[in-house]
């Protein structure tokens, strides 16, 4: 669920976090590779566009560590603990909100899933958040 937290918190992510320290932090633990160190290094001189582009690239990817290591990693940075303090206020009815915008087809208005695989999806969840938090 962090990574739907950072995708509703995505701005504040870019205008507020160095991503040279951020790539620095995911390099070692491997959830990004040195292709992709290489790729982001090409808009260093561009902070957001920078931090834009590893979002973009942490949502791609298949590393089910990756948002928890991003957490992480931007805890560690201590004049961001206020950022921390909104990613864990960030409500399970704001989730809540923020699925039904994915799951709901623009055209139609109907929803693209069944209320199973919702009731599913928030039961994992429940079940994450007792994990990590």
């Amino acid at each position: 669920m962090l990574k739907l937290k950072f995708r509703k918190l995505c701005e504040a992510v870019v205008d507020n976090v160095n991503p040279a320290s951020i790539i620095n932090f995911l390099f070692p633990a491997a959830v990004i590779s040195y292709e992709d160190v290489s790729e982001l290094q090409k808009s260093k001189d561009d902070p957001k566009r920078q931090c834009s582009d590893l979002l973009d690239l942490l949502h791609a990817s298949e590393n089910p560590q990756a948002f928890i290591l991003l957490y992480t990693a931007i805890k560690a940075e201590s004049h961001l603990q206020w950022l921390i303090e909104r990613i864990d206020k960030f409500t399970d009815q704001s989730l809540i909100d923020l699925l039904q915008q994915m799951y709901i087809s623009e055209p139609t208005g109907q929803c693209v899933y069944s209320t199973r695989k919702m009731f599913l999806f928030m039961a994992y969840y429940h079940f994450y958040c007792t994990l990590y938090t």
